[in-house]
């Protein structure tokens, strides 16, 4: 028998049985999920200082520009001031929050669309709820060093 014959016969049932486990394993429960990611706890304990001439704070020497330490957002917003907030959304605990140049200046979830104010009060209803307040952290500029802390 020739392998397109065999292949033929087989039919769409065999198909199934061999495509099954793949899609299945490469599924989730929850299809809101992303994989390996939620619930990630709010950051306690912080308490750590940027050295702002440090290549890799850069991007801190411009208003709007942010980085990411210790799933800390710290941000130096449009009036050149230095904010810090959790990295962690407040909604679904998604690692997934940034500043971003929008109303002002804001902090943003790419997840599910959650928007904090700089003091971290939610702006906008998601999932038909108003998100909590987002946690944010003190900062405290000395010379070239930024403290960012509870």
């Amino acid at each position: 028998m020739e392998r397109k014959h065999f292949l033929k016969t087989l039919g769409a049932s065999a198909a199934f049985a061999l495509a099954f486990p793949c899609l299945h394993g490469c599924s989730s429960d929850n299809e809101d999920e992303i994989e390996g990611e939620g619930n990630t706890p709010v950051p306690t304990g912080i308490d750590f200082t940027l050295d702002l001439e440090a290549s890799e704070n850069a991007k801190l020497a411009e208003n709007g520009g942010f980085i990411v330490k210790d799933l800390v957002v710290v941000a130096k917003n449009l009036e050149g001031e230095f904010v810090a907030a959790s990295q962690v959304c407040s909604h679904q605990g998604y690692e997934e929050v940034r500043f971003v140049d929008l109303d002002g200046g804001i902090f943003y979830c790419d997840v599910h669309g959650s928007r904090f104010e700089q003091n971290g009060t939610p702006i906008n209803k998601v999932d038909g709820a108003t998100a909590k307040t987002l946690k944010i952290f003190k900062t405290e500029l000395n010379g070239n060093m930024l403290r960012v802390f509870e």
